[in-house]
């Protein structure tokens, strides 16, 4: 485990120190760029200003030459890479561009006529470099999540050695190894319980909200959290077989597997370097044959070709994604991949986790039944008296209901708790015992107060006093109500919905019949979530997986996309590709629709960064050389200027609409 949490920090390191040094490259070219723009005649004429100086020019050119070698290292070892791997795109595009400007403008400083694009070449690398920095952060990689995995088990655990105990550290444990868990400590490693009674925390296995029984015989897992009661645990695996490395590699391998789409932008890229090198080649052979002027050939050329890369279609993509992760972010989601949230647009099938998800995750009071003549606030009184000290979640649900009904509390003396039974003590001189339905059954205790056909719940705890059952508590992981407006949304955009869900067949049925789901899965394990994410994926273009547990982490990375619920485990949280903060489903809503506007806006933006081309191109060729038109280098800068312009504006346009409710 610690070898394979080492390999993933490497891996999360290397990516971080990318995205470093292209923030130092734009930086240090950002000092270099303002004194060679300040020193260009173009500039300065735009400016109403003349600086002129022996020497000017070269000094132009040494800092160009830096900022061509320095900044443009990463575009020039880029088209390297990409032509090697016959995978022609933006980087070739780019250092096409780069190199004919430097090139050309080179030779100008040693003699051959024309005007160079020392200007032109640095801030074409800037805005380069910005571009593909901002990129970069907005799709650092997800396997993050695989070292909050890690940081489930436990440093350190208490081990039996003959009489005593001695604290020792986690990873020198081995199999038939004995430890002990006291309350409210996590499991450090799979195992089976040889000595004591709990109940065991088990949501970031299963997803079940409701704490599980266990005694001496029973398996526990790494990760999950101790009850009220001490325990004795023999190790039964290994940290690389347990349970919560199996799911480490369940989630690599979904995230290895991932199927990722095409970037429009390097399609966009591909296309424009087939159309620079061959204009810009024919353009030099036309002018060339025509005026046998070699100068004035390759100053058309290297025009045509700088041109072709334009500023912005190096921004038309970063520029969005930029601006709609900050309006993403105000608005209650987080996007951590942005080709999954591109993709978004073309959801056909959101898959759901239940608990913490479609549900709050917490137990609430559903029903009260009183079994006797007893006065009804009376007893729940009692019972919300007992538990006021617990910790469960159930006895919570109780003290919290209490509340709610404006029941006052009395004292509560020699509380106990009947180890994965329930709770006793006395209250207003009444010994009570608070008890499951198994209690019930196994002891044979009557009672008058049974759960009726219809009632939807959970859980159930019965009031004894006097050996006489006198209230039955029903409670449930109660439906958000959020979520019947997110599914009716969501359907209404003929997006199918389904749940999976760990909890028991009959309390996910009748969610999914509440919520009008398009079908379910219960009592599902995390590596069934993933199979069943896979089988999805055969029926249905693009799958969502919703989900808030470590149990939903293999299956929020298996799936095309993974929404993490914000408020769940950290492990869902880096697993998913993007983040609803507050756990409200209708944010899952309002995604869709905003993921489809960000594509328009991206569409919108390549068309306005490569469109002009359409008219550039052939002027800066000389087309209309005839009639005395023809595009000169700085207005072939001003029209990228211009573009650059127009598609930072464009995307500062896109706004953050909510969806009409239903």
């Amino acid at each position: 485990m610690e070898k394979k949490t080492n390999d993933i920090k490497q891996k999360n390191n290397h990516h971080r120190m990318m995205i470093r040094d292209f923030k130092i490259r734009f930086f240090i070219t950002l000092v270099l760029t303002i004194p060679i723009m300040l020193l260009s005649t173009t500039v300065q004429s735009w400016l109403g200003i003349r600086i002129e100086f022996v020497g000017r020019d070269w000094i132009v050119f040494v800092l160009a030459s830096i900022v061509f070698f320095y900044g443009g290292w990463p575009f020039l070892k880029g088209s390297i890479t990409e032509f090697t791997s016959k995978q022609i795109g933006m980087m070739t595009l780019i250092a096409l561009a780069i190199v004919v400007a430097y090139t050309y403008s080179s030779a100008t400083i040693f003699g051959l006529e024309g005007a160079g694009f020392f200007w032109e070449l640095a801030t074409l690398i800037l805005i380069m470099l910005l571009g593909h920095w901002i990129e970069m952060r907005s799709v650092l990689n997800a396997s993050s999540a695989l070292e909050e995995l890690a940081k489930l088990i436990p440093d350190e655990a208490t081990k039996i050695e003959g009489d005593d105990t001695k604290t020792v550290q986690v990873s020198t444990l081995k199999k038939e190894d004995v430890v002990l868990i006291k309350p409210g400590e996590k499991i450090p490693m799979d195992g089976k319980i040889v000595k004591g009674s709990t109940t065991i925390d088990e949501a970031v296995i299963t997803g079940e909200s409701k704490p599980v029984s266990k005694e001496s015989g029973d398996e526990v897992y790494a990760g999950s959290i101790n009850g009220d009661q001490s325990i004795e645990v023999e190790i039964t695996h290994s940290q690389e077989d347990s349970y919560i490395s199996n799911v480490i590699k369940m989630v690599q391998e979904a995230q290895e597997m991932k199927s990722k789409t095409q970037n429009l932008t390097d399609v966009a890229a591909f296309w424009l370097t087939i159309v620079a090198i061959s204009t810009g080649v024919i353009t030099f052979t036309v002018w060339y044959i025509l005026r046998q002027d070699i100068a004035f050939a390759i100053t058309r050329m290297a025009t045509v070709m700088v041109i072709t890369c334009p500023h912005a279609l190096g921004l038309a993509i970063p520029l969005v994604v930029a601006n709609s992760t900050t309006l993403s972010a105000k608005n209650g989601l987080l996007i951590r991949n942005r080709t999954a949230f591109e993709r978004a647009r073309n959801i056909d099938m959101m898959v759901f986790d239940k608990t913490g998800t479609l549900t709050t995750g917490v137990f609430a009071v559903q029903n009260v039944e009183v079994c006797t003549k007893e006065d009804k606030e009376k007893l729940i009184s009692y019972a919300a008296s007992l538990e006021n000290q617990s910790e469960h979640p159930i006895g919570k649900a109780i003290v919290e209901y209490a509340k709610e009904q404006n029941i006052e509390l009395i004292e509560a003396n020699d509380v106990t708790a009947m180890k994965g039974e329930g709770v006793k003590g006395t209250v207003d001189n009444k010994e009570m015992l608070l008890v499951s339905k198994k209690y019930i059954d196994e002891n044979n205790i009557e009672s008058t107060c049974e759960k009726s056909s219809n009632e939807d719940i959970e859980t159930e705890v019965y009031g004894i006093i006097s050996g006489e059952v006198v209230i039955r508590i029903a409670l449930s992981d109660a439906i958000r109500e959020e979520s019947y407006d997110a599914i009716a949304n969501l359907q209404k955009q003929g997006i199918k919905c389904w749940m999976i869900s760990g909890d028991n067949e009959k309390t996910v049925a009748s969610v999914a019949k509440k919520l009008g789901l398009d079908g379910y899965d219960a009592e599902v394990k995390p590596d069934q979530k993933q199979q069943m994410i896979k089988d999805l994926q055969e029926e249905y273009d693009m799958v969502a997986m919703t989900g808030d547990g470590v149990n939903d982490a293999p299956a929020l990375t298996q799936a095309d996309i993974g929404i993490a619920i914000g408020s769940g485990t950290d492990v869902a949280v880096e697993s998913g590709d993007i983040i609803v903060t507050d756990s409200d489903p209708s944010d899952i809503v309002e995604l869709t629709y905003f993921a489809k506007k960000t594509y328009q806006k991206m569409i919108q933006n390549l068309v306005w960064a490569t469109g002009y081309n359409v008219i550039a191109i052939p002027l800066a060729a000389g087309v209309l050389y005839g009639v005395g038109i023809m595009i000169s280098p700085a207005l072939g800068a001003v029209l990228m200027s211009l573009s650059t312009v127009i598609v930072a504006i464009n995307a500062k346009l896109l706004s953050f609409d909510k969806p009409d409710k239903k």
